[in-house]
């Protein structure tokens, strides 16, 4: 029976950080750069996110506050046939209604084709008794508020990494700088220490 040697753990070292002769302080604050736009972008991202859907739903609960349903009536005969070819199948009508004042007031409102005068149906108003389109609620509300706060959480991330991304190109182009400058000075005094002619 053969033996298998022990295996080693070798710890896992960062590059940047560890002590190295040939580290520069540059290569510390460029990982340090590089650490802080990941956490920013990804913490970033996702505060804004959350955000947006919240700020969606709060949209939502408010555009729901301010309109209200009311029964109505038509006043003619619907059309029979809707002549829009992108919209729901239904067609506009004149429709009229009392407030709780007492005030009558009509509008335009879609209904079902065909529908014949006096059919009542509930319709969506506003509190300046205009008729408008039916809130957003529930699981549709729901859902687009969290389709907002996924699309907007990427964006802002990539915007975090874009500002990172920026900075360490900056960093990056003044080391370079710098290694010139170096070279400079040094370059001559190479060609001298290795015997040979410059």
């Amino acid at each position: 029976m053969t033996q298998t040697p022990p295996t080693t753990v070798k710890p896992v070292r960062l590059w940047r950080w560890r002590r190295n002769p040939l580290r520069r302080h540059s290569d510390v604050v460029e990982a340090w750069i590089v650490l802080a736009t990941w956490i920013c972008a990804l913490s970033g991202g996702t505060l804004a996110g959350a955000a947006a859907a919240q700020a969606t739903d709060s949209a939502f609960a408010a555009r729901q506050a301010q309109v209200h349903t009311v029964s109505a009536v038509l006043t003619d005969d619907a059309a029979r046939t809707a002549l829009g070819g992108y919209d729901d199948g239904r067609v506009w009508a004149v429709v009229r209604w009392t407030t709780a004042d007492g005030a009558v007031h009509t509008d335009r409102a879609k209904v079902l084709p065909g529908a014949p005068a006096g059919t009542r149906i509930t319709v969506w108003t506003d509190h300046m008794g205009r008729v408008v389109s039916a809130p957003v609620t529930g699981a549709a509300a729901t859902l687009q508020a969290a389709l907002t706060g996924v699309l907007v959480a990427p964006s802002a991330g990539v915007a975090v990494w874009t500002v990172g991304w920026v900075v360490r190109s900056r960093l990056i182009r003044r080391r370079m700088a710098e290694w010139d400058q170096e070279w400079k000075q040094v370059g001559p005094q190479w060609g001298n220490l290795s015997g040979g002619k410059s």
